[in-house]
């Protein structure tokens, strides 16, 4: 009988922690801030910098997203909506690119606005070590980290934070 009593313990305790919040320091995240023009990715919460991160952006880094194809990365305010595992980029967390704003400017402009774009982790490539794609903006318009930031962004930020990405 006791073992039956461990074991629903410790069930339950497993079940909790599968279940809590993620957080940094004790503090939620509650905002993933993306400053295009420095490289960095911030883990926001009430408006206070919890932690920071180097990026890497799409080939065409200045600007607004404003097609499929060109090589940017989408400017505006975005939620993480959902996430998977990559064989080519380890683990992605999607944005849900396009907003209402670019879907209106793609359809003025008579254009497809494009979409999957990502935060992802680098390719495990021999070819070219993890700090070769950490030094340049090589993404078709994804933000791109290490594969150990990715991870560590992967278990702090829950599906439906927003993320604002900045000039």
């Amino acid at each position: 009988m006791r073992w039956l009593l461990a074991v629903l313990c410790l069930s339950f305790a497993a079940w909790s922690h599968a279940n809590a919040t993620p957080t940094l320091d004790g503090v939620r995240v509650d905002k993933v801030l993306v400053i295009k023009s420095e490289r960095k990715l911030h883990l926001m919460s009430r408006g206070n910098i919890l932690k920071s991160y180097r990026i890497s952006l799409g080939k065409r880094p200045v600007g607004p997203k404003l097609q499929e194809g060109d090589k940017r990365t989408p400017e505006g305010f975005y939620w993480i909506d959902w996430r998977k595992t990559s064989d080519k980029y380890n683990l992605a967390m999607h944005i849900s690119y396009p907003n209402i704003r670019d879907q209106h400017r793609a359809r003025e402009a008579g254009v497809n606005p494009g979409g999957m774009i990502m935060i992802h982790g680098t390719p495990i490539d021999d070819e070219y070590p993890e700090w070769y794609f950490n030094s340049l903006d090589w993404t078709e318009g994804c933000i791109a980290m290490t594969n150990a930031d990715m991870r560590e962004v992967w278990d702090l930020v829950k599906d439906g934070t927003l993320i604002e990405i900045r000039p």
